[in-house]
């Protein structure tokens, strides 16, 4: 077959691979926006070409031969190279736009990155978030995500990592709590509260301080228990502002209690370490083009979270 006779078959064993996917004439043709005749004809002349049946026609479906599917193979990795490429040319030429596919841990995104996302979604109306709460650790690349929300004090070396801002632990309890069970006044007093923690791998729960003084004490390390244990900040913030006991949490969690007045914070002279992590990052992996929706979307994370999250900020 001549080079020129083969260039003349790419849009037929692109509509072969849609044909695949799809699983019956009438639904690649309604894929394609074609006639279901259109369709049928353009497989045929393939087949003409090919000398080998491609297709198993029944009443009601089509299946690949053999031969139809080690094409449908062959084919499927240059037509997602090509399909990449020219998404990336018009990603050049024009507004953000597109699906962006986020994972984030719950409680950070129902507290602070659900509520602000109206603001952006106006701003680009032509980006569609996809957003999974989730506490466990995806894999980006293989379930399909373009970016990941990370509290940690290390992000992924194998990974593109932009940090969004700066994070810290507080100690909070509320004021009724405090009234009936008294003011702690350094991290040992600790052993006599009811403290709200979240469970670790370790047999006896453990909070660590250092000291905010300049002239630094050695880290504190003092065992606690209480009545309740939970793997989301926002259970323990919601256990603490019912007067269960004081928690420790990250500040994107207790940030808006303190503004309310809910909870307080406790032991202010001393800095809680190594509970969760201290900066939020956004993670995505690396790949040699990076659509303009993606990097919007890094960007406006980047401004919204500058300030932290102090009491006093937002």
């Amino acid at each position: 077959m001549e080079d020129q006779k083969i260039e003349s078959l790419w849009t037929h064993l692109h509509w072969l691979t849609v044909l695949s996917q799809q699983g019956s004439f009438t639904a690649a043709a309604q894929r394609l926006g074609v006639s279901k005749a259109a369709m049928s004809q353009r497989i045929a002349e393939l087949e003409r070409a090919a000398g080998v049946p491609l297709v198993q026609r029944t009443t009601r479906s089509v299946r690949l031969t053999e031969a139809g599917q080690r094409l449908v193979e062959d084919m499927r990795a240059p037509f997602e190279q090509i399909a990449h490429s020219f998404s990336g040319v018009r990603d050049l030429a024009g507004v953000p736009r597109g699906r962006v596919r986020v994972t984030a841990p719950v409680a950070f995104a129902r507290q602070q990155l659900v509520p602000r996302l109206a603001d952006f979604l106006r701003a680009q109306p032509e980006v569609r978030i996809e957003l999974e709460l989730s506490d466990r650790l995806s894999s980006l690349a293989m379930e399909g995500f373009d970016l990941a929300v990370r509290h940690t004090a290390a992000p992924p070396d194998t990974h593109v990592a932009w940090t969004l801002c700066e994070t810290r632990s507080v100690l909070v309890a509320s004021r009724a709590y405090l009234r009936r069970r008294g003011l702690p006044e350094a991290p040992a007093d600790l052993g006599a509260h009811d403290c709200l923690h979240y469970p670790r791998a370790q047999d006896t729960p453990a909070w660590h301080f250092e000291t905010r003084k300049p002239s630094a004490a050695p880290r504190v390390t003092v065992p606690v228990s209480g009545p309740l244990a939970a793997n989301n900040s926002e259970a323990l913030r919601d256990a603490a502002i019912a007067g269960l006991g004081i928690a420790l949490l990250p500040d994107f969690s207790a940030q808006a209690a303190l503004q309310a007045g809910k909870l307080v914070e406790v032991l202010p002279k001393w800095q809680p370490v190594g509970a969760f992590g201290d900066r939020l990052y956004a993670i995505r992996p690396y790949a040699t083009h990076v659509p303009r929706a993606v990097t919007a979307f890094v960007s406006w994370l980047r401004d919204e979270l500058a300030e932290g999250f102090s009491a006093d900020a937002r």
